[in-house]
């Protein structure tokens, strides 16, 4: 059964960077599309980036378009979601996901989920 491990969050400064990590207990290319999902405190959950299994689609949620960069490392297992000029709205718990649906508009139907990793962005 494919699992979801996040680290990377943490506490960083408005207009800093973090990148995310997410170790996948099996991974293998073309089978499994990816996201990351954010919940805001008070929030619901909403995706903010996917890659298609081929990765032939990518989307980004509008507010991350041009500072966050998702990407993976089949060798390694590996998912990561790469944050720059981060703003205190960005704030909140980051979900790596897998095994479901990726086009440019959007991601749905994920059924593997992490734990979250939390993300502060505060001054």
């Amino acid at each position: 059964q494919l699992q979801l491990v996040e680290s990377g969050g943490g506490l960083v400064q408005p207009g800093g960077s973090l990148t995310l990590s997410c170790a996948t207990s099996e991974f293998t290319y073309d089978n499994y599309a990816i996201g990351w999902y954010h919940q805001a405190p008070g929030e619901a959950r909403e995706g903010v980036s996917c890659l298609s299994s081929d990765d032939s689609s990518e989307y980004y949620a509008y507010y991350v378009k041009g500072r966050f960069e998702i990407s993976r490392d089949n060798a390694k297992k590996m998912i990561y979601l790469r944050m720059t000029r981060l703003k205190p709205e960005d704030t909140g718990v980051y979900y790596c996901v897998a095994d479901g649906t990726c086009t440019s508009l959007g991601l749905s139907g994920y059924g593997t989920w992490g734990q979250g990793t939390q993300v502060t962005v505060s001054s």
